[in-house]
């Protein structure tokens, strides 16, 4: 019998036409679908042996089996979310069927926030379905080419952040759960996913200090994190609520996707335009402005290349003083006058 079932699940036995044999698990404790698999993988395998036809696969089919390869992959989560997006747009195509045009039809269209989406979330979409398929044509050998996509154009993103009242103003219209998770993201600077998932093992309180993982961390590198007293404050807010997760809603560990509590603080706050992860861009603009080193908060904020952090950098112009009064002697400036030249050459001083 060529299918064979181990515990509750089936398994096939085929022969290739080459002789050798393909022996994998099919998935499935259903014997009828066991079978229909089966029969579909035999039919599939003699077509490319005997008249060397590959068998079309689907979309559907790519990304299921890009998520069981891609478990190592820290924003694995994010591609998850993106596949849930667009799956149904490409329910029915086959692989060889999409393309670039295709995928940016349908990215014109979509709206999952009830608005256009940014040149820069649908380029998230267009890299993930081309390294789908990319990997269908160079590992998976289901595709005898892949075709080249284009990105759209991205517009440089201004860093927005929050003035200390327009924080305060925040905070306090904030329910209480919530406060305590934005006072800790503006002392630390964390990303909202490694704050919501902070447990008390990561916390040092006699030390004053926290640590993500490396496998945590959107860098792949630990992240040493120094509390200070409104960190410290906050985590002792949230003391005996649970007894693995820090920041807690109800009892029970906060949904990284919970959002609607801070969206009506927001608005009622008055504040437009700004995201939780503002707060990341705020902690290190309130950082720069008061005078920390480039190089010290690309450690404390556990960014990977110094180009990152220094988007900031326009922010404390003060270390360019000096350069620019160079050019002072050259313009004839003195103690704030400058000297002109009107067009019969007298000169004249100007306040």
């Amino acid at each position: 019998m060529s299918i064979k079932q181990r515990g509750e699940i089936w398994w096939c036995d085929i022969a290739r036409p080459d002789g050798t044999r393909l022996r994998r698990s099919l998935k499935t404790s259903d014997k009828l679908e066991a079978q229909e698999l089966h029969d579909r993988l035999r039919s599939e395998m003699w077509r490319e042996a005997r008249l060397g036809q590959k068998p079309k696969r689907s979309f559907d089919e790519a990304a299921l089996r890009w998520i069981q390869e891609m478990e190592h992959k820290r924003s694995l989560d994010d591609d998850r979310s993106r596949i849930k997006w667009i799956r149904p747009h490409l329910k029915g195509y086959t692989l060889d069927q999409i393309n670039n045009t295709v995928v940016r039809d349908i990215l014109e269209k979509m709206q999952p926030r009830g608005k256009p989406m940014s040149g820069a979330t649908r380029n998230r979409y267009i890299a993930l379905v081309r390294s789908i398929i990319r990997k269908a044509h160079r590992e998976w050998e289901w595709l005898d080419a892949a075709p080249a996509f284009r990105l759209y154009r991205e517009t440089t993103r201004r860093i927005r952040w929050l003035t200390p009242a327009e924080a305060k103003q925040l905070i306090k219209e904030l329910p209480a759960h919530w406060k305590v998770i934005v006072q800790f993201a503006l002392a630390t600077g964390l990303r909202k996913n490694n704050i919501l998932q902070l447990r008390w093992s990561q916390i040092d309180m006699a030390r004053r200090v926290a640590w993500v993982h490396p496998d945590e961390a959107k860098a792949g590198r630990g992240i040493g994190v120094p509390l200070n007293q409104t960190a410290v404050n906050a985590i002792q807010a949230c003391m005996g609520a649970h007894d693995e997760f820090v920041f807690t809603f109800e009892g029970k560990p906060m949904r990284i996707d919970s959002n609607s509590a801070w969206r009506s603080a927001l608005l009622r706050a008055g504040i437009k335009d700004f995201r939780f992860h503002d707060l990341r861009h705020t902690w290190a603009s309130w950082h720069i402005q008061n005078g920390t080193g480039l190089a010290e908060l690309q450690e404390m904020g556990g960014w990977e290349s110094a180009e990152m952090v220094r988007r900031y950098a326009h922010l404390a112009p003060d270390h360019m003083h000096s350069h620019a009064s160079k050019l002072d002697d050259l313009l004839g400036t003195n103690n704030g006058t400058f000297t002109a030249q009107n067009e019969k050459g007298l000169t004249r001083k100007i306040a």
